[in-house]
């Protein structure tokens, strides 16, 4: 089978990290090229410790006609709008990417400008690139150019919700989407509100109402289930390096909730990262994995909805290792499991 070369764009985050680290793991993959404007000519391994003597790249500039002749994929780590610029001379150039931005996850360019406030430098490609939910579209993942890895708080609401809504078990309105994330999911550079004496010993919601994740959590549940839905998200801050547990709240339509879990274990039984489980989730049973358990519990007339990722895997890197398999033709579990 052929070896896949690599390139990783904005090697020096998290998930880029998470990427090197999964990569070494994988039988058929490896990180042939590293780029970041501020480390070029540094080891990949000074910025990263834990990757010395494993992957001791020399972090380069980014130079695409470069990407185009040494790498059959590209793991772009930027942020909004810078990612879009960069994806676009990649693919231009016939290079694959999965892009780990949000700019191309939505369905119209009106949402996006909204919600991020920047104008996107190739707005022709909104609505037209896949999400990258193989669970939902690994049809369409294997022959895609550009995918839009998912966003990790979306994933948790996703993936219990879909099947749900397209069985009709749960209404449509009143949606409530509680989640809690590590400290990870802030990224790598300084930020007042992720400093250790902020974080240690406290938990905090923040942008309620008007995270950037409510739209994208609308729209692929739409995308996918074909229904359009109420939902009210609000994320919170955790002291813990990573995770996410989300509890969602809705309105069953179905007095027994084993019919939640079978519809759940019907849905996912080809999914093998997917698992519907009889306790309830935390994110300690799927820290360091891109495995994802979801569970039901009733109370009162409501249905209470539990689902826990590690959200630098399954929200991210693994995720993208996932869509990297399908894309290439290798199992969905190849160097993730």
């Amino acid at each position: 089978m052929k070896n896949i070369r690599v390139g990783i764009i904005g090697a020096t985050g998290y998930t880029a990290l998470e990427v090197a680290k999964l990569i070494q793991g994988h039988d058929n993959a490896n990180v042939v090229l590293a780029t970041s404007r501020a480390h070029a000519g540094e080891a990949l391994s000074t910025v990263h410790p834990s990757l010395s003597g494993r992957c001791d790249l020399t972090i380069q500039s980014f130079v695409a006609d470069q990407f185009a002749d040494e790498c059959d994929v590209a793991m772009c780590c930027l942020p909004h709008g810078a990612s879009a610029e960069t994806v676009q001379q990649l693919a231009r150039r016939g290079v694959r990417v999965i892009d780990f931005s949000a700019d191309f996850r939505l369905s119209d360019v009106d949402t996006y400008q909204k919600w991020y406030e920047v104008q996107h430098p190739w707005p022709e490609r909104v609505g037209s690139t896949v999400y990258g939910m193989p669970e939902f579209f690994a049809d369409s993942i294997r022959d895609a150019d550009i995918v839009a890895n998912p966003g990790c708080y979306p994933t948790t609401a996703i993936l219990p919700l879909v099947p749900l809504l397209e069985a009709g078990l749960i209404t449509t309105e009143d949606i409530i989407i509680d989640s809690k994330s590590g400290v990870s999911g802030a990224g790598r550079s300084a930020k007042i509100a992720t400093l250790y004496c902020e974080t240690n010993e406290a938990i905090s919601a923040y942008a309620v109402g008007c995270h950037r994740h409510q739209p994208e959590i609308d729209d692929i549940v739409r995308r996918v289930s074909g229904k359009s839905i109420q939902s009210l998200f609000t994320p919170h801050l955790t002291p813990m390096d990573r995770g996410i547990l989300s509890t969602i709240y809705v309105r069953p339509t179905c007095k027994d909730v084993s019919n939640i879990m079978a519809c759940w274990q019907d849905r996912f039984q080809n999914s093998p990262f997917i698992h519907p489980v009889p306790h309830l989730p935390s994110t300690k049973h799927v820290a360091g994995t891109n495995h994802v358990q979801m569970s039901v519990r009733t109370a009162g007339s409501r249905a209470i909805l539990v689902c826990a990722i590690d959200n630098l895997a399954k929200g991210a890197s693994g995720a993208a290792i996932q869509n990297m398999n399908v894309m290439f033709g290798f199992e969905q579990t190849t160097g993730l499991i």
